[in-house]
């Protein structure tokens, strides 16, 4: 089984790479990309073949196109904390699913009405939603402002999406916002709510969710350091020269070029490991359900920021930094080299990293966990 979901995810990451730098100048709403996936056969991972290989594929994926990598790992997050509540929610295999749940934008409303209830608002940075099948989204109702967290068909009426994703990398994500006017829920529709009291046993589990965000985007990372490294490998290999100083004859040669690319490969391989780490010690949780432990939540939430940190510095020093070992020519806009700096520095945004170190640091130093929040 890994052999046929690895292939597929290679497969897939050879037929983006191809012509990815063209696409990201294209700047187009990602169908294409999505069709891709479904025709891949990754979409249903998670159900076949768990959640590590899901974690393997979105890296594999994102070191060819970062955006569509985003919007790959995006998916298997929003399918996995739909089980967070209880029983997964249903999903068909060629189902693309995105959400809407942004924490710091508590803008969407949720008014009781006919059993159900009416959705209101705008919520902003909703990867994915613009093409998805399935959203996953978190709003607040208006009677008693209980949190809750439901499921809805992307296409239903009253959601519209305005399209106002223009960021300088990962543009090929369809982060924009979602709108959503009298759109209307039924009870079952509704996947639970957050628990207000955080002494209520089911908040180490439920909260599991702003840590799996965080992973993801770790992962993304390595990826986006990986194909970097593989981009810029293949320019020094077939195009770069050696300078006039360096008495050898190749790029290849260059001992300098050799300790540079040394280091950045180094620096990636073990930001992968922590990242993998981070994949282990999430999952482990996750198979804790209920009986999950705070104590426990928090050392999953303590690898993931330690996977983040380390995968953040090295997705933006590599992207960075393989100029240096391909020279100025390799800056022409046709190679768009650039693109693995752009997108690693704007995913790497998402949320202050050094807010992560100081939660590392507060844990070793005095035992104490990371607050619960919609990053931590």
């Amino acid at each position: 089984m890994t052999e046929v979901w690895r292939k597929a995810a290679l497969e897939l990451a050879g037929t983006l790479a191809a012509d990815a730098a063209e696409r990201d100048l294209a700047g187009r709403l990602p169908v294409q990309e999505v069709g891709l996936l479904r025709e891949s056969g990754l979409l249903p991972l998670l159900d076949t073949a768990g959640w590590a290989a899901a974690n393997q594929a979105t890296r594999i994926v994102s070191a060819a196109d970062a955006s569509v990598g985003h919007l790959l790992g995006y998916h298997y997050l929003q399918l996995w904390r739909t089980g967070l509540f209880g029983p997964r929610a249903a999903s068909e295999p060629g189902w693309f699913w995105a959400g809407v749940s942004n924490p710091l934008d508590a803008a969407l409303l949720l008014t009781p009405a006919d059993g159900g209830f009416t959705v209101e608002g705008t919520k902003t940075f909703a990867t994915g939603a613009a093409v998805a099948d399935r959203l996953v989204v978190s709003a607040t109702r208006t009677d008693n402002g209980e949190k809750l967290t439901f499921v809805v068909d992307a296409r239903a009426d009253g959601i519209t999406f305005p399209g106002d994703w223009d960021n300088i990398g990962q543009r090929l994500t369809a982060s924009g916002a979602v709108r959503f006017e009298a759109v209307r829920l039924t009870k079952d529709d509704v996947l639970g709510a957050q628990p207000e009291d955080q002494s209520d046993p089911k908040v180490p589990r439920v909260s599991l969710a702003s840590i799996g965000f965080q992973l993801m985007l770790a992962q993304v990372y390595v990826g986006l350091a990986c194909g970097a490294l593989d981009a810029a490998a293949g320019y020094t290999r077939e195009t770069a020269r050696a300078w006039t100083l360096s008495d050898v004859d190749k790029a290849t040669q260059d001992p300098y070029t050799l300790a540079g690319y040394g280091e950045l490969v180094a620096t990636a391989r073990a930001a992968g490991f922590a990242v993998d780490a981070a994949v282990a010690a999430l999952g482990e949780a996750d198979e804790r359900g209920f009986d999950l432990s705070p104590a426990e939540r928090a050392e999953a939430a303590i690898a993931i920021s330690s996977a983040k940190i380390v995968a953040s510095r090295a997705a933006v020093e590599t992207t960075s930094k393989v100029f240096e070992f391909t020279g100025a020519r390799a800056t022409a806009t046709k190679y768009g080299f650039d693109r693995f700096w752009r997108n690693a520095r704007t995913l790497t945004l998402h949320d202050p990293v050094t807010y992560k170190a100081r939660e590392v640091g507060d844990h070793f130093l005095n035992g104490i966990p990371p607050c619960l929040s919609g990053y931590s």
